[in-house]
């Protein structure tokens, strides 16, 4: 379940609630096109703006939808009480892996955070996966503290944001440093396919869910060891890459979604208004130029 492509799936949403159908449509597509995980509630699927009985239906639809491929689901929120019941809920629903990130308002300290993973690594039945996002939290991880946390039963995969410094130093730095049973996975699309080359097990990929076959391709490339096919198909997505750096991959993806009718336009739940016209009309040019099709 942590090896391979993860696929995160935008959470099409309205002021009203989720969009069950079109969510049901996206997992299913993913589902079919074979890939390893599917990843809900995470950033692309929107949780910090879902309540729990929306978090809910995304689970159940997710899990139904998915047809026996592994759903990990994101159980993230500012109180470990609130985390706790969405890892409850997350189980009863049947989600075969919780990806937590440390989400604050007041910045955490390292103790804080440990706790919060030692709390719900003693309370999960499944798999818990670290999630490094220090972009939204505000939060950085120590090396040490990947170490100390990964010590915890049921902790059995970290999610890292691509690295300032050479991707490939990185993932070799971490695969030394943590446990062999540890999953180490990459997101930040764009490095995924040095990430894989290198040795990380896992891509958590944004790209894949709205282009499963596309980043499968990369996916298998690199763990075949095919470095110049991996890095050429990695590369001919810079155009997506330049739009995922520049406005975000949540408003690219739903931007995509919305252009080839997966979802209903808007899909994202006030403040958030999405892509810009100017970064729309870039977009457009982007698919053309990838050759990128729904």
């Amino acid at each position: 379940m942590l090896e391979g492509l993860c696929a995160f799936p935008l959470t099409p949403v309205s002021e009203t609630g989720v969009d069950e159908a079109a969510l049901t449509s996206l997992v299913a597509r993913l589902a079919t096109a074979g890939v390893d995980s599917i990843g809900v509630l995470g950033s692309t699927g929107i949780y910090p703006y879902l309540d729990r009985a929306d978090r809910f239906t995304v689970l159940e639809v997710a899990v139904a939808a998915a047809a026996g491929t592994p759903v990990i689901a994101g159980i993230g929120a500012l109180r470990t009480r609130e985390v706790l019941t969405y890892a409850q809920d997350a189980q009863t629903a049947g989600a075969a892996g919780l990806l937590l990130a440390p989400v604050c308002y007041h910045r955490l300290t390292e103790e804080e955070v440990y706790g919060l993973y030692r709390d719900v690594a003693s309370a999960a039945s499944v798999p818990v996966i670290v999630y490094d996002n220090p972009g939204t939290t505000g939060f950085t991880f120590t090396d040490n503290l990947y170490t100390r946390i990964t010590e915890l039963p049921n902790i059995t995969g970290i999610k890292v944001p691509p690295p300032a410094e050479e991707v490939a130093d990185r993932v070799t730095a971490l695969r030394s440093s943590l446990p062999e049973t540890v999953s180490v996975g990459i997101s930040g699309d764009w490095a995924a396919a040095e990430a894989l080359l290198a040795g990380a097990d896992c891509w958590y990929s944004v790209i894949g869910g709205v282009f499963p076959a596309t980043a499968r391709a990369i996916v298998d490339a690199a763990t075949a060891g095919h470095r110049e096919q991996a890095q050429a198909l990695s590369q001919d997505l810079e155009p997506i890459w330049v739009l995922f750096r520049r406005y975000g991959s949540l408003p690219v993806v739903a931007a995509i979604a919305e252009t080839y009718g997966w979802a209903n336009s808007p899909t994202l739940p006030l403040p958030l208004l999405g892509l810009p016209p100017q970064g729309r009309t870039e977009l457009g040019a982007a698919l053309h130029t990838t050759g990128l099709a729904g």
